[in-house]
């Protein structure tokens, strides 16, 4: 019998409250089939935070998750990334060419650059990662196998209009979004907070369900970062997060993210500090 193929999403939008819009566009990755960009709306347009990863078709996605939304491209007046991987980011340059609008990202997005190796550079440096993080070698080939087939992720030079801070405030007709910045997930993640809604726009620092993945290489700790970012959002008067998923309740969210953690760690602590102990692909959550 024929093992059936996984059939591909296509772009979807639909309204979530007044004012802003959810964009579920594709992805080709195995287990992350789609990734959220967000409209808000701005005065005659919408601000467009994250932009989906860029492959062929996937303009024609955004194009067609937009007009669900009754929205074009053409309405898109600035485009806010709320960090530096191609899935958030990858359509910026083009969108930016076709419609003009400034794109606003945070400063430390080097970790961008650092990918420009060729491919199988850029393939190798993380399958040895993933080797001495104890993944085995049947998934590891795997996923090198599926990696070599796909591109950059990105449709040109990003140029970026203006470092997302504290302090810069994001316009729009629901009020004025603040940065928050939350680094670990990735050096250049940030949420965007709308104080008086209550409104948290997440990106990848919190997700639908709890998936662990940190940028590696780029700065000491990422993972006491990415705690420290959980702090600071638990901290905000905030309830409702638009996440990778859907929109959730805030409080939620961060309580799960903080047990996993914990619970991962004190697996990882009660192995062998030894050759043949825990690693970070085998060792499970305390009480699997």
């Amino acid at each position: 019998m024929r093992k059936p193929t996984r059939r591909r999403e296509v772009g979807r939008g639909e309204r979530v409250l007044p004012g802003v819009w959810r964009l579920r566009l594709p992805l080709p990755w195995p287990g992350v089939p789609h990734c959220n960009a967000w409209a808000l709306a701005a005065g005659d347009g919408i601000v467009l935070v994250d932009t989906g990863m860029h492959e062929p078709g996937s303009m024609a996605h955004l194009e067609r998750a937009l007009d669900q939304a009754g929205l074009r491209l053409e309405h898109v007046r600035l485009i806010v990334c709320t960090h530096a991987h191609v899935d958030h980011c990858g359509q910026a340059p083009a969108i930016r060419e076709r419609t003009g609008a400034e794109v606003w990202m945070h400063p430390a997005r080097g970790h961008l650059r650092a990918n420009d190796e060729t491919p199988e550079q850029s393939i190798a440096r993380r399958v040895e990662v993933a080797r001495q993080s104890g993944v085995p070698e049947e998934p590891l080939q795997r996923w090198a196998e599926q990696r070599r087939s796909m591109g950059r992720g990105i449709s040109g030079e990003l140029t970026v209009d203006r470092d997302l801070l504290p302090g810069v405030t994001v316009s729009t007709d629901l009020g004025e979004w603040q940065v928050i910045e939350t680094p670990g997930h990735a050096p250049s993640h940030v949420c965007l907070h709308q104080p008086e809604r209550r409104l948290l726009i997440t990106g990848d620092h919190l997700l639908g369900r709890v998936s662990l993945y940190f940028d590696e290489g780029h700065t000491p700790d990422p993972v006491g970062e990415f705690l420290m970012g959980l702090d600071r959002v638990d901290a905000l008067d905030a309830r409702l997060a638009f996440t990778e998923a859907s929109a959730t309740w805030l409080l939620a969210k961060t309580r799960s993210w903080l047990t996993h953690l914990e619970r991962r760690g004190e697996a990882l602590r009660a192995e062998p500090a030894e050759p043949g102990g825990a690693d970070v692909w085998s060792a499970p959550p305390a009480g699997r």
